[in-house]
């Protein structure tokens, strides 16, 4: 069944408008008795019932709530450096299908992609589509956001408590198995380098802010695949990802 995520709480009778009722009702065809999964802003989890279409909005009626809490035991922000190309597109759509709660563009040295504001607040919004639509896709509870670009020093003031660390091909010291099994950090913020890697000045900024820099093995990785990597490595070492434990 469709998925669609609602900003309040699960009612007897509720309505839906908005982008999600213009997408139910033009684009999907959505008719009066279509069942439908919910979510609300508790992730709470129900299936409904459409029961009447209007010009700009859907009324449905509550049917049985589920149990279908799919949301990782950690919560993970992947600091994404932005890529050339469309690869941001496909970036976005696995890390929500990992289980990411939240996704930083970030402005990086060695970046090619150079965007202006108007620019920047296009990709966000595009961004945070696909986002949208790989958390309905994939089953998740929660709809992650995708924050406006940043640059890396904004990025490193606004870690609050997560336990950030960069996947660096300088390091070799530390293995990414390595970190995980010594933090019992419950947030972490993964920081992913552009096509070209993190300059010198950069790698020594982060260490400085007491970022984590880890090896992933002996390979120089793509950057979108050092993303997926790295976040399938901290998801299932972490509990997720493999199957959790009863």
């Amino acid at each position: 069944m469709r998925r669609v995520f609602i900003s309040g709480e699960l009612q007897a009778e509720f309505k839906i408008a908005g982008p999600d009722a213009h997408h139910l009702m033009h684009v999907l065809r959505a008719k009066v008795g279509q069942q439908l999964v919910v979510v609300d802003k508790l992730r709470q989890v129900a299936e409904a019932e459409i029961i009447s279409l209007a010009e700009d909005h859907l009324v449905l009626r509550l049917g049985k709530h589920l149990s279908a809490d799919t949301e990782p035991p950690i919560e993970v922000t992947l600091a994404q450096s932005l890529p050339k190309g469309d690869k941001m597109d496909f970036i976005v759509q696995k890390a929500v299908e990992l289980g990411v709660s939240r996704i930083i563009p970030v402005v990086a040295a060695n970046c090619v992609v150079k965007y202006n504001a108007d620019k920047r607040a296009a990709r966000q919004k595009k961004w945070q589509k696909i986002a949208d639509e790989a958390a309905k896709q994939c089953g998740r509870t929660v709809q992650p956001v995708v924050e406006m670009v940043m640059s890396l020093e904004e990025v490193l003031e606004s870690k609050e408590e997560a336990s950030m660390f960069m996947c660096y091909e300088g390091e070799a010291a530390q293995p990414i198995r390595e970190f995980f099994a010594s933090s019992q950090a419950r947030r972490f913020c993964v920081l992913v380098g552009p096509e070209g890697g993190f300059s010198p000045a950069e790698v020594s900024l982060c260490r400085q802010k007491n970022v984590q820099t880890v090896t992933m093995g002996p390979r120089i990785l793509r950057t979108e695949t050092a993303a997926l990597a790295a976040l399938s490595l901290l998801l299932y070492a972490k509990g997720d990802l493999g199957g959790r434990s009863k």
